[in-house]
């Protein structure tokens, strides 16, 4: 069996590889996987850190994925929609904070019709120099060529797993075909587009991991987002534990090596995990943050895992605290819109 010093010399990793780094518990050959990806990061996006600002716009959801706190079927939820202006003011407060990015996310809720949020679109383009993310799920192809000539840049579509059986007992009314189709419909329509997957996932298994990572490859995504499974109350899946971090720090660095231009966050669940967790998935070759702007009276009913961290802070505090981190490990805020390296777009 190579090690993971030999398989860190390859050119290209193929699956036994992807398993073995994915799978690897000694930490001298975990120090050895963090370090390249490291480099590698370095090597392709320097040592810039973008800033995405999320607005948890809605927590309504028409999807009942097994392991969501907000899925349809938890009625324990404190249900909200933010109105326009909400949502514009909010968009504002990211935009004075001097982010280049905003991120626009909610569940599968179809009380906003496509027009309507396209006009919400090209109201936050008129208003501020910004590039604009949506994760919004699955929606008609109308929708996506709507809000792409509205100004939107990006799309976050996660696929969660590429196993066909997993994805479709985690998620009973979606069809992994449809998650993969529009994966490929929001590329051709002009999104840079981003996917990913969630680590931990019960019956999930290291080949699924790699094969997550080659998907990822294979649809050539822009964003890469590999986060830990981490339970929520009210749903099938409260009483199952996480993993452990290493193994989604694992995940993230072999992602890195697999795919060296994209965009890997060190999400915020990492920093439910371990308070040092968005520090150490820095160091492991993610180079985005997104930190919450969802105002406080909504907040905390977008919980769709347990023990979300970052409270009732005012976000201007947590942007501070970000900066002292990223100084602490000799990195810097990105000053420009963090478009795709792959792209020659340079307007938000």
């Amino acid at each position: 069996m190579k090690s993971v010093t030999d398989i860190l010399a390859a050119d290209r990793l193929e699956r036994d590889d992807l398993l073995a780094l994915i799978g690897a518990r000694d930490e001298e050959g975990r120090r050895a996987l963090y370090r390249r990806a490291d480099d590698v990061r370095r090597a392709t996006h320097g040592n810039v850190v973008h800033l995405r600002g999320i607005i948890e716009f809605s927590n309504y959801c028409r999807c009942d994925c097994l392991y969501c706190g907000v899925r349809a079927s938890n009625k324990r939820v404190a249900r909200y929609r933010m109105s326009e202006e909400e949502i514009l003011r909010a968009a504002e407060t990211i935009a004075e904070a001097g982010i280049k990015t905003i991120v626009l996310q909610s569940g599968e809720d179809l009380a906003y019709t496509s027009e309507a949020f396209g006009e919400i679109i090209r109201e936050i383009k008129r208003r501020h120099d910004v590039a604009i993310t949506l994760s919004l799920g699955e929606r008609p192809r109308e929708d996506y060529e709507r809000w792409r000539e509205a100004g939107a840049d990006r799309y976050l579509l996660k696929h969660e797993t590429a196993n066909r059986a997993l994805y479709e007992r985690l998620h009973p009314t979606q069809s992994f075909d449809e998650r993969i189709d529009a994966l490929r419909l929001l590329k051709e329509i002009g999104f840079q587009t981003g996917s990913g997957n969630v680590v931990g996932f019960p019956d999930q298994t290291d080949e699924d991991i790699a094969d997550d990572l080659l998907l990822c490859r294979e649809l050539d995504v822009d964003m890469a987002s590999f986060s830990p499974f981490l339970p929520a109350d009210d749903t099938p899946l409260a009483d199952l534990p996480s993993p452990p971090l290493w193994k989604t720090l694992n995940v993230m660095a072999a992602a890195r090596l697999v795919l060296p231009d994209a965009h890997i966050p060190a999400t915020t669940a990492l920093s439910a995990m371990d308070p040092e967790g968005r520090a150490l998935g820095l160091r492991a070759g993610a180079n985005v943050v997104m930190p919450t702007f969802t105002p406080n009276e909504f907040r905390f009913n977008y919980l769709i895992y347990n023990a979300k961290p970052g409270g009732s802070e005012d976000p201007t505090k947590k942007l501070d605290d970000l900066r002292a981190l990223l100084d602490r490990l000799g990195l810097r805020v990105g000053d420009d819109y963090g478009h795709s390296v792959k792209t020659k777009q340079t307007a938000g």
